[in-house]
């Protein structure tokens, strides 16, 4: 059984989804990320994958199931042996469930092994942005495997959310690496964090959530709209931006 805290002005759970408006010239972002207490996001050799707990899964899992696209850095991808997408399961009122989010890779090298789950163990095309830069060969060798390859002037903030725009997506949700997080905190661009805080101790040189360059003049401030204790100590953490311009309001 879970302990259920709740913040103040906050009407539902950690796993309630909550509708943040972002500008309306790119897409809702929503980062997720576990971390240990003592701020390290890998553990073991495992990636953060060392880190999860049951409590963790199911929040990746109710998170995946609200959004339309999920975005991950190539190196968490090949680090972590990221899987494509599973079957939706029907919801609760018994509809059958939309397509399946597709995962989008951003690689600024395209390269990926043609060979990885992630290409062979999906049922719905991964996504690759990358740019011209990128060897030809690579990008061809990605495409026979079925993914999409599209060609960006840039791997900015910017330029990949205009991308995901483009393609229809309202709803990204960011699984890291912390690279990849570093360039969207430092652009800007993040409406929601959900931060599972994990009870165990790693120490070590492990880096933090977030890390890059370019840092903001002046930190974004979050609010708190909602946390959940696991009964293994595990802590489920759901920030919005505080921005005026940017209400958060319960997803019905």
């Amino acid at each position: 059984m879970r302990h259920v805290a709740r913040a103040a002005g906050c009407s539902g759970g950690a796993h309630r989804a909550l509708r943040v408006r972002p500008p309306p010239v790119r897409p809702r972002v929503t980062a997720v990320m576990v971390s240990s207490a003592d701020g390290a996001v890998t553990a073991g050799g495992a990636g953060s994958g060392g880190l999860s707990t049951p409590a963790d899964r199911d929040l990746f899992r109710a998170l995946r199931r609200s959004a339309d696209c999920v975005l991950v850095g190539a190196g968490t991808a090949r680090d972590e042996d990221y899987r494509g997408v599973r079957p939706r399961r029907p919801g609760p009122d018994g509809r059958p469930p939309g397509p399946p989010p597709p995962v989008v890779v951003v690689s600024g090298s395209a390269g990926l092994d043609p060979g990885a789950r992630l290409f062979t163990d999906t049922v719905t095309a991964p996504v690759v942005l990358t740019t011209a830069a990128a060897p030809a060969d690579r990008r061809a060798a990605l495409v026979a495997a079925g993914a999409e390859v599209v060609l960006l002037d840039d791997l900015s903030p910017a330029a990949l959310l205009a991308a995901l725009a483009r393609r229809g997506h309202t709803s990204v949700l960011c699984e890291g690496g912390p690279t990849l997080l570093g360039a969207l905190v430092g652009a800007d661009v993040v409406d929601e964090l959900r931060l599972t805080l994990v009870p165990v101790l790693v120490g070590g040189p492990e880096g933090r959530i977030a890390t890059g360059p370019r840092s903001l003049p002046v930190p974004r401030a979050l609010h708190l709209a909602g946390h959940e204790a696991a009964a293994d100590g595990t802590l489920l953490l759901h920030y919005v931006r505080a921005t005026p311009g940017t209400p958060a309001t319960p997803n019905e």
